[in-house]
Parts: C-alpha cells; sequence; structure tokens
C-alpha cells in the first residue's frame, strides 16, 4: 500500500510501458495453453504424423518409378501400377490429412481457451483500473487492440507451431534422406538456399514492419475518430459539423491509405526476391540429380523423389514472407494486449485487506484530506468534516470548488495524497475496494445507461432482482408510469447511453437502481438537476425517505434540495468556508445566505419537454 503522503503515480500518459521482445511475449502466452498439455502433446504427435506421411510420398513414389522397369505387355504392370501406385499413394495422402484435422481438432480447444483466458483477463483488469485511466483512454482504439490481440493468438499459434514447427521437422527429415542416400552436396545446396531465402526473408520483413505498424496505428486512430464522432453525434449536429468530421476521419483514412501502400509495394519486392531464391536452389538441385542419373548414380526414380522433395519443401516456404510478418504482427497485437493488462493499477487493494465491516449505521470521516488530480493544481485542501451514522450532510459550493471530488474519493476512485478517509472507524484504503463500493449508492449529475432494456439499467443496480421490486422503486423514483405508457414497458431500449431518453428520465431510472441497490451510505450528487421543479419537488420526499436512517452525502446546486440536511458544508476553492444548519447559516448572512438569496430572486423553472 502507498504511504498516506506519497504522490499520485503518473498519469499512464507519463509512464509509457517498455516494449518487450518478442520471446518474452511468446512465454507469457505459453503458460495459458499449458492448461492443455495433453492437447499441445497430441496436436504436436498428430503434427509429426502427418509430415511424416508427407515426406514419404517422395519415397514411395521413387520406389515404384524405380520399380517399373517392365516390358511393354507385361501383365503385371496392370497389378503394379494401378493397384500399388493408386493405392499407396492414396493412403499417404490421406493419412497427411487426416493427421493434420486431427490436429485441428484436438488444439482447438486450447487454441479457443487460451483466447478466451486472456481476452477475460484484460476485460477484469481494465475494470480494476483507475479512472484516470478510462478518463484518458481512447475506447475505439483501445476495444481495436483488444480485438486484435484475442485474433492474434490464434494467429500466433497456428503459424508458429504448425506452419514453422511443423516446416522445421519437414526440412530436417529431407535433409536426413538426401545425406544418406546421396552426396552430402545435396544436403549443403537445400541448406544454403533456406538459409538465403530465410535470411532475405526475415531482413525484408522486418523493413516491412514498420508500414504494417504505421498502418495499423492510424487504422486505430481512424477508428478512434469513428467512434468518438458517432458516440456525439448529438453534438456534431448541434454545430452542424458533419463535414467536420468526415474531413478528420478522411485525413486518417488517407494516411492509413499511404501506408498500406507503401506495405503492398515492399510486400511485391518481398514475393520477387523469394521466387529467385527458389528458382536459383531448385536448378542447383536438379542439375545435380540429372548429373547423377548420367554418370549412372542415380536413378530415375532418384531424380523423381528429388524433385518432388524440393517441390514439399519451397510449397510451404513460398508463404514463409507471409507466415512470418503474420507471427510479427501477432506478437505486436499480442504484446498491445499484455501492455494493457500490465497496466499498474494506480488504486489498489492493501495487502491483507479485510472486507468493511459494522455497516448497520456507518460513521463517514473526513479528517485533513487533501488532494490533487495534478500536483500543481490542488483540488482539497484540507478537509475535515464528520457524516454521523444515520444523517445527512449537505456541500454546496460554486462548480469547481471539489464537492463532486469528495464523491470520488469515497468511492475510491482516487487515493487521497494526505488526510484519512473513513467509514465505520476503518480506514478506506485499509479495506477491500469491492466492500467499499458494496456499502455506498450514488446517483450521479451525469446519468450514463447501458444501451439495453429500461429494466436491466434499473436491475443493474442489484442484478437478480424481481420484476416486482424492479417495478417498486421505479414507483418511488416516479418513472413507472412513463415506462408503462410506453409501447414495450420495461423491456423499451434506452439507446446508446441512454440517449433515448430525456436528462430527467435518465436520472429517475439512477435513482431507481440506487433505490434497488439498497446501501447504507448514500451519495446524491446533483441527484435532481436534471428534473423541473414539480418532479423534483416529489422526488425530493422519496429521496429523503430513502435517506431515513442512512448515511447520506448530498451534493447540491439547488440549495432548496438542502434545507433539510443535519449540516450544511459550503465549499469554495478546495476548502469548507462556511457550515452549519440551513437556520444558522442564513442567520449567520454569510456565503450561503447570500446563494440562498440571488437563487430564491432567480425566475421559476420551466418543465422540461417530454422525451421523443
Amino acid at each position: 500500500m502507498r504511504h498516506h503522503g506519497e504522490p499520485s503515480p503518473p498519469s499512464p500518459a507519463e509512464n509509457p510501458a517498455q516494449k518487450r521482445s518478442d520471446w518474452t511475449t511468446l512465454s507469457r502466452l505459453l503458460p495459458y495453453l499449458w492448461q492443455y498439455k495433453w492437447r499441445v502433446v497430441l496436436a504436436i504427435v498428430f503434427m509429426v504424423g502427418a509430415k511424416v506421411a508427407n515426406v514419404g510420398v517422395p519415397v514411395l513414389l521413387k520406389n515404384l518409378v524405380d520399380a517399373m522397369a517392365f516390358k511393354p505387355g507385361d501383365p503385371a504392370t496392370v497389378l503394379v501400377v494401378p493397384a500399388g501406385l493408386l493405392l499407396a499413394y492414396g493412403l499417404l495422402r490421406l493419412s497427411t490429412s487426416l493427421f493434420t484435422e486431427l490436429r485441428e481438432l484436438v488444439f482447438a480447444k486450447a487454441t479457443q481457451g487460451a483466447a478466451r483466458s486472456i481476452a477475460l483477463q484484460t476485460f477484469e483488469h481494465l475494470h480494476a483500473l483507475s479512472l484516470r485511466f478510462h478518463l484518458e483512454r481512447q475506447t475505439g482504439g483501445m476495444t481495436r487492440d483488444i480485438e486484435r490481440g484475442v485474433r492474434g493468438i490464434e494467429s500466433l499459434i497456428s503459424f508458429t507451431l504448425f506452419n514453422i514447427g511443423a516446416t522445421l521437422i519437414e526440412v530436417f527429415m529431407v535433409l536426413t534422406i538426401l545425406a544418406l542416400r546421396f552426396d552430402a552436396w545435396f544436403a549443403w545446396i537445400t541448406l544454403a538456399a533456406l538459409a538465403c531465402y530465410i535470411t532475405f526473408t526475415v531482413l525484408l520483413t522486418e523493413w516491412r514492419t514498420q508500414f504494417r505498424r504505421q498502418a495499423n496505428e492510424f487504422d486505430s486512430a481512424a477508428h478512434s475518430k469513428a467512434v468518438d464522432s458517432l458516440l456525439n453525434y448529438e453534438t456534431v449536429k448541434y454545430f452542424n459539423n458533419e463535414s467536420f468530421e468526415a474531413r478528420r476521419y478522411d485525413e486518417s483514412l488517407q494516411r492509413l491509405r499511404t501506408a498500406r501502400l507503401k506495405a503492398q509495394g515492399t510486400l511485391a519486392l518481398l514475393n520477387t526476391g523469394q521466387q529467385l531464391i527458389i528458382a536459383t536452389g531448385l536448378v542447383a538441385m536438379l542439375w545435380r540429380a540429372t548429373q547423377g542419373v548420367v554418370d549412372g548414380r542415380m536413378t530415375l526414380g532418384d531424380l523423381v523423389m528429388v524433385n518432388a522433395f524440393m517441390i514439399q519443401l519451397y510449397i510451404p516456404l513460398n508463404f514463409l514472407g507471409v507466415i512470418y510478418r503474420e507471427i510479427k504482427q501477432s506478437l505486436t497485437d499480442l504484446d498491445k494486449m499484455f501492455t494493457l493488462m500490465d497496466r499498474e493499477r494506480e488504486v489498489a487493494d492493501a495487502p491483507g485487506a479485510q472486507p468493511l465491516v459494522g455497516l448497520s449505521q456507518p460513521t463517514v470521516r473526513f479528517a485533513d484530506v487533501q488532494f490533487a488530480y495534478d500536483p500543481a493544481r490542488p483540488i482539497l485542501k484540507g478537509i475535515s468534516f464528520e457524516i454521523p451514522a444515520g444523517k445527512t450532510v449537505a456541500v454546496v459550493g460554486p462548480s469547481g470548488s471539489g464537492k463532486s471530488t469528495l464523491a470520488r474519493l469515497l468511492f475510491r476512485f482516487y487515493d487521497i495524497q494526505q488526510g484519512r478517509i473513513t467509514m465505520a472507524g476503518q480506514e478506506i484504503r485499509d479495506v477491500t475496494q469491492a466492500s467499499l463500493r458494496q456499502a455506498i449508492g450514488i446517483v450521479p449529475q451525469d446519468t450514463v445507461l447501458f444501451n439495453d432494456t429500461v429494466a436491466y439499467n434499473i436491475a443493474y443496480g442489484r442484478p437478480g432482482a424481481s420484476q416486482a421490486e424492479i417495478e417498486e422503486v421505479a414507483r418511488a423514483a416516479r418513472i413507472h408510469d412513463f415506462i408503462a405508457s410506453t409501447p414495450k414497458g420495461y423491456a423499451t431500449m434506452v439507446g446508446e447511453r441512454g440517449l433515448k431518453l430525456s436528462g430527467g428520465e435518465k436520472q429517475r431510472v439512477a435513482i431507481a437502481r440506487t433505490l434497488l441497490k439498497n446501501p447504507p451510505v448514500l451519495i446524491f450528487d446533483e441527484a435532481t438537476s436534471a428534473l423541473d421543479s414539480a418532479n423534483e419537488r416529489a422526488i425530493q420526499a422519496e429521496l429523503q425517505s430513502a435517506a431515513r436512517n442512512r448515511t447520506t452525502l448530498l451534493i447540491a446546486h439547488r440549495l432548496s434540495t438542502v434545507v433539510d440536511a443535519h449540516q450544511i458544508l459550503v465549499m469554495d476553492a478546495g476548502q469548507i468556508v462556511e457550515r452549519g444548519t440551513h437556520s444558522e447559516l442564513l442567520a449567520l448572512g454569510g456565503r450561503y445566505a447570500s446563494m440562498w438569496a440571488l437563487q430564491k430572486e432567480s425566475p421559476p423553472e420551466s418543465p422540461s419537454a417530454p422525451s421523443p
């Protein structure tokens, strides 16, 4: 656990992750696969079996060609050629395909299981990261990184183990056969061609990777701009900026196009060089084999076998550039996902943290709390106050005074730099975050809903709640009649971030789900700010009823909502400048009294417009 006087850790942008090597990334993946160790071993056995069958085909062809030294019209040819050649060839080809399919079948569960485990851990880790990370992230780019990372796991396993690994096994077997049956020159020519081919492919692909990496970065940037623009559809329309957004998106697409064209041009260069090396090696091998036949050291069957071996070797090698590039890309994509998983939690449970206890009627205390999002700009400057068990304390003040920060600190979205915050006598940094947040319910000022049904969003306060319980809290939040009046009732979809509902309707859904959670500590952060005066007065009574016998922090701008609080704190510039009851503060004639007088002089508010 961090010491209480320590400054906050740097933001993610200030602490970039060090780029790890490809081997490190690969080693991070292996434990996930080794959970299915018997499947891995069995898949490797099937892979070797497929390659043995594949290498056996040229050997079979050699023996059959050499055995076909019959005179025309000899009846034995009818038996040997159709029966022997076709049957044996068909069995070997079938064995190759059979072993390959068995390998895929056995290993599929391991591949998909590893992808599922890594994706789930990444998702859980992202939820465990601090609010600071989520305020600074770009959702579109981050989701694209996760998507590519999960897809890269399958590609990486397939290409590394079943393409590169299988090809190396086949090369070893072919070189062994050539060296034992013929002179060492066949093995040396093959090795030289392979070395040139692999070196050329790796060097050129490494050079080309920069263009693929740029293309991916521009792809993520374009995706982020598109998602951000579509999420802010209404804002775009308000300011008539469709063409501006289109230009921004097109600029990203143009950069993406340029990077992809460079990648395509260098791919053509790679393919041409590979074919030149393959052709040179093949000609050298066939020349050596032809010379051997002429000299009588080799048979026609040997020539056929050498040719078949070379074709079988170079067919998979022909795709080595693509395979190597895909492996590098998959490693890069997987590394980005591991980087997200390695992102340090700014707010973490202390070692040995215990669940929060004694929550029947907890007291909340802030003692000399100092906090800053940025060290150069303090937000709270020695704040001290107490919310007695079962009482309501209200906080008022101008925008930017630090009111909503109190709620974020109580939820432990951030850790304070100095001071103490306790609940039920326990320092909140010494208890588990899960138990702390389970004990608190909040109605935020800016309510964001899931793109699901009204019932789902209300039930989110307590997943598994019955329909009757959902409707009960909806009535308490004065939204049941509106929901019942819609064609689909509680099955009505609320749209992305709840945009199909008005601000007041979203806020009443937020009130309902908090009532459903039924926590011992409540936070109302401008809980009625989006409601018209008539609905505000109606819901105010329900909120007061919900807050009865609960420890409640009420953050408000409208002073009419805080007059019944047991204590009112007036904040300004991160400090408490006044405190007392409504009547005491009015009698004081200070900041609160001025705010009260100003709001009393304001004209009455108009009812909010109905939602579409």
